[in-house]
């Protein structure tokens, strides 16, 4: 029997703690120097990890979803945040821009096709980057689908899940003033660009931890703690991506696409009852996409390291692992 399985915290689905063996920082114009390591196998399967936000960064746990014995596991700080510099900056720095750092990032590892594993924006930074090189993907693997329409934000920042998080909601919300509450993500964005740095530092806690408190089912995380430099580069990153409707050119824009990478087979993985990416987004990418196959984890919600979100998606790695 497998050594993860059965078990009920997700690191002991996860594969054991690996160390990088290759470090760099690109440069990629515009200022930006953005931080990517390589690990697991060098000549191995390569899987380019997409992390969320926009502005969350990697940490050394996303290295664990794959056997290190097969893949070759490549994580990136996109533009911004993380180890990537300048840090918080929104100067030239939109999806693409990210995707031209991805398409980089290939090019300088000499990687012809990769496997691209990402959840959130991650899932949506990866649907659009395959969209954009669809003959350098060779498999999506998607968490917590989001895909940047108006109907998702409006549910996350107009009050669709603050009727589930009353309270947190309220928290959220009363720190701005009540005739600027129609529109929330510009309200902060206001407050997150002011130039005062302790007020950009008190509304980049309040914004991260709305998100960061739906994020898991037994989630105890009040809104307004949490560190606040880690905040900073998260709120006004995914403020400025939000303000600016993700730079797509029109609302629903992946879905209107999805045509271009319909040959890529791609694993979907949702929880049942994510208030963060609510499950419809998934349902919607995968129904009628005949490649694609859905996973609705039942009792899970958004955030990666969930046990069941953690243990589906070790699942599919080890699936596409050569038989």
């Amino acid at each position: 029997m497998d050594h993860r399985s059965g078990q009920k915290s997700a690191a002991q689905y996860l594969y054991p703690p690996l160390e990088p063996f290759d470090q760099k920082v690109m440069a990629v114009g515009g200022g930006h120097s953005i931080y990517v390591e390589q690990c697991g196998r060098p000549d191995g399967i390569p899987v380019l990890v997409v992390h969320g936000g926009p502005g969350g960064g990697c940490s050394p746990a996303m290295r664990r979803y794959f056997d290190p014995a097969v893949y070759r596991i490549i994580l990136f700080d996109q533009r911004g945040c993380g180890r990537s510099r300048p840090h918080a900056s929104v100067e030239e720095n939109t999806t693409w821009h990210l995707v031209a750092d991805m398409e980089a990032i290939r090019t300088a590892l000499g990687v012809d096709r990769m496997i691209l594993f990402g959840g959130s924006w991650g899932a949506t930074l990866a649907l659009i980057y395959a969209i954009t090189h669809p003959e350098s993907v060779a498999h999506l693997v998607l968490r917590g689908v989001f895909m940047m329409t108006q109907a998702e934000l409006d549910w996350f920042y107009g009050g669709g899940a603050g009727r589930f998080f009353p309270d947190l909601w309220h928290q959220f919300g009363q720190a701005i003033p009540e005739d600027e509450r129609g529109d929330l993500i510009g309200a902060y964005h206001r407050r997150l660009f002011s130039g005062k740095v302790a007020e950009e530092m008190r509304y980049a806690r309040l914004w991260a931890n709305w998100e960061n408190s739906l994020a898991t089912i037994g989630s105890t995380v009040a809104a307004g703690e949490g560190p606040s430099d880690y905040a900073r580069a998260f709120a006004r990153l995914e403020n400025h991506y939000f303000v600016n409707k993700g730079f797509l050119q029109d609302d629903g824009w992946i879905l209107k696409n999805r045509h271009r990478i319909e040959g890529i087979e791609a694993d979907i993985v949702q929880g049942r009852y994510d208030m963060v990416c609510p499950p419809v987004s998934a349902y919607q990418l995968a129904e009628g996409w005949m490649n694609a196959r859905l996973n609705m984890v039942p009792m899970a919600g958004h955030a990666l390291s969930e046990a069941a979100i953690s243990a589906a998606l070790v699942a599919v790695m080890d699936g596409l692992k050569p038989q």
